[in-house]
């Protein structure tokens, strides 16, 4: 069976004979030293190489464990559902703002919908406690005239 070879200079497929496989000598197109492939199989295109896929491009993957995630983005939906706490609320919008700003600036990591959470949680827990203390200072104030 010969051995097919291609010139890596010019490109010539030629054929050879079993017994100079792995020996060198001149290209019969170019004159350019070459050395003939051992035997085995005919030289042709290498396999493609496929790398293993990521663990983290497995939505289902994702839910069960927090693989290519900010970890700004897990805190801050931690802070979102701890933010009825009065004072954990301002912590809970902070680390929803830096989340999202994180993952605007590395698009391969996941967790937006965390980010997002901890962010509507930590207004929405800042901005009501807020309001009522606006309230029961505008109704204790002396300004206030409680009717006609």
């Amino acid at each position: 069976m010969p051995i097919v070879f291609t010139c890596p200079h010019c490109g010539l497929q030629t054929n050879g004979p079993d017994e100079y496989g792995g020996k060198s000598g001149p290209c019969a197109e170019c004159g350019r030293q070459i050395t003939i492939p051992p035997l085995g199989p005919p030289a042709g295109p290498a396999p493609a190489f496929r790398p293993p896929p990521d663990i983290g491009d497995d939505p289902a993957i994702r839910m069960l464990i927090p693989v290519g995630r900010s970890g700004l983005a897990i805190a801050a939906g931690y802070a979102g559902l701890l933010a009825l706490i009065p004072f954990l609320a301002p912590i809970a919008l902070l680390l929803g703002i830096l989340a999202v700003r994180d993952l605007k600036k590395h698009p391969d990591k996941h967790g937006m919908g965390q980010a997002i959470f901890g962010l509507v949680m930590g207004i929405i827990f800042t901005l009501v406690p807020l309001f009522f203390l606006i309230a029961a200072a505008f109704v204790s104030s002396p300004w206030f005239v409680a009717g006609p």
